[in-house]
């Protein structure tokens, strides 16, 4: 089975406060969509690369991921993330039949995890996503008053997971779910949130492998500036 990766770095991460899109931030000096697919591309098993930008920032993008060590092609997002996804899908080698589909906002994803994934879609899984277990508590709440809301109750997190990316694929039910979301996009929008949630809504199984903490979403400024304090320890 051939391995391809599409790097989602189209999203415009307001909530870093950042003038440039997230995946275009520089972290010591890198921008966060280069070292996440330097991180895709330490695992052997990814043999080629699509990243999907900002319409306006291919060029940059094309100039920055010069040099890997594997054929990247670069193309442009849509308004939204599903749409984001389905170019990159679109755009990958025929004789890729594993899909991996991984976030720029999480640049730092350890090879093994990445080739855990791998394994498990080669091993029959049409659907992956690595995972940590929920540590916190957590309440589900209902409409608030003003001063605050209402504790309905307390959801038992023993069977609760966070689920991070590269999320694996067999291709032909990536491509089915992505176009099933589309049709229902145009009609009354699309309720899931990541890729494994449109196969889940396919009605096909989603099973999970061992997250990583390494694999820490970027999202906010002190977010960046622990992951800057990482890379520097690491060096």
């Amino acid at each position: 089975m051939t391995v391809a990766a599409v790097l989602v770095a189209a999203g415009s991460g307001s909530r870093l406060g950042h003038q440039l899109p997230k995946a275009f931030v520089p972290l010591r000096g890198v921008p966060l969509v280069v070292h996440a697919a330097r991180s895709l591309l330490a695992c052997d098993a990814v043999s080629a690369l699509v990243v999907v930008v900002p319409a306006d920032r291919a060029a940059d993008a094309r100039d920055a991921l010069a040099g890997l060590p594997c054929p990247v092609t670069v193309v442009a997002g849509g308004a939204a993330r599903q749409a984001s996804v389905a170019a990159g899908i679109a755009a990958l080698p025929d004789d890729a039949d594993v899909v991996l589909v991984h976030d720029a906002a999480r640049p730092f994803v350890p090879a093994d995890l990445v080739d855990r994934v791998v394994a498990a879609v080669r091993a029959g899984h049409p659907a992956v996503v690595p995972a940590l277990p929920v540590t916190d508590t957590v309440k589900r709440v209902g409409p608030g008053d003003g001063t605050g809301e209402p504790v309905l109750e307390t959801v038992p997190r023993g069977a609760l997971r966070a689920v991070q990316t590269p999320q694996g694929f067999a291709r032909a039910v990536l491509v089915a779910a992505h176009a099933a979301a589309a049709a229902r996009a145009h009609d009354e929008g699309t309720a899931a949130s990541d890729d494994a949630g449109l196969v889940e809504e396919l009605g096909a199984p989603v099973w999970v492998v061992a997250g990583d903490e390494r694999a820490a979403k970027i999202t906010t400024a002190t977010d960046l500036a622990l992951a800057a304090r990482r890379l520097e320890d690491a060096s």
